[in-house]
């Protein structure tokens, strides 16, 4: 079972990481459940109170040294330990988010106005990598639905476009003659998609705020869909009437799709979608290279609450 109630959710079936359950009763006992924490000023991780959200999956959590030395952000890097190893250059104080397009409200907001008296909340999520791996991560953040409420989307915006930051002095991958991707990287959903309960903006995981080689100081979250959706590093988000070109989609076309649903029914050219290794798996050797590998779930197994959002559509050909 993917996502329970918050009264059938016990501690010991959240997590096996002793650490992160102490980490999490000295926030939760020293502030009052369900007021958010201001983000902090610190360049260093910091602790962050959170409500636990019943939009929540039971599975073990991937071990936080996973999740932070395993990562796709190829503006730092192609390798999976080039975020951990260069992303200490990024700056993300100040942060500024611009929000333009078809709102009522656009301006370039700090990143504190932006987010400021919504609740944040923790979600444990499945994140599903087009790659065939998969982690558990227990994100903090806030309902994407409540930044579009303030910034008042204006009736005729049927998408939502992201960028991430693009900053050549400190992001290494976006300078030089050989760059793996035109910048700024772009993402996008269908605002439907965006107001989807299930989507966030993240700013913290594992109790803190996050690490910058996971997408400080704020990220989208899109469980349903392939880990390349979640954009990392925000700096602007744009509502359209059109559909966005994405960059992945712009790169290849034949392999990458607008919607990247997770579908187990549509193999990726060079990756079977069929099957995930869970990345940290107990056994694996190597972050789980060589764990068991087990049946992904269409729609990441959030299915009973987003299928419905694709009714009518051919997910083979709107991938």
């Amino acid at each position: 079972m993917l996502i329970r109630k918050s009264t059938d959710i016990r501690p010991s079936e959240i997590t096996d990481q002793s650490v992160y359950m102490r980490r999490r009763e000295f926030m939760y006992g020293a502030a009052a459940l369900g007021m958010a924490a201001a983000l902090p000023t610190s360049a260093f991780a910091m602790p962050l109170s959170a409500i636990k959200s019943p939009l929540t999956t039971d599975e073990t959590l991937t071990p936080l040294k996973d999740v932070t030395t395993y990562n796709n952000f190829y503006e730092f890097g192609t390798d999976k330990d080039d975020p951990s190893k260069n992303a200490h250059t990024l700056t993300t104080k100040p942060w500024k988010v611009k929000v333009d397009g078809l709102v009522n409200k656009p301006a370039d907001y700090d990143l504190d106005d932006l987010i400021k008296s919504i609740a944040l909340e923790e979600r444990i999520y499945r994140m599903r990598c087009v790659e065939g791996w998969s982690m558990v991560i227990p994100w903090i953040g806030v309902p994407l639905a409540s930044v579009l409420a303030r910034i008042e989307p204006q009736g005729s915006a049927k998408y939502v476009a992201f960028e991430t930051l693009v900053r050549p002095a400190e992001m290494p991958a976006q300078k030089g003659f050989f760059q793996p991707l035109p910048w700024p990287y772009v993402e996008g959903l269908r605002l439907d998609e965006a107001m989807h309960p299930l989507t966030i903006l993240a700013v913290g995981l594992y109790g803190e705020t996050l690490p910058k080689q996971n997408g400080a100081p704020i990220r989208l979250v899109v469980p349903w869909k392939y880990g390349f959706k979640s954009i990392k590093s925000v700096v602007r988000i744009s509502l359209t009437e059109k559909e966005p070109k994405t960059s992945w989609s712009l790169q290849n076309p034949r392999e990458y799709g607008f919607y990247s649903n997770v579908n187990p029914a549509v193999d990726h050219p060079r990756w079977s979608q069929a099957t995930e290794r869970r990345i940290g798996a107990s056994g694996g050797g190597l972050g789980g290279l060589f764990a068991k590998r087990h049946p992904t779930l269409p729609f990441n197994g959030y299915g009973d609450q987003v299928a419905s959002l694709y009714t009518g559509m051919d997910l083979k050909k709107y991938y």
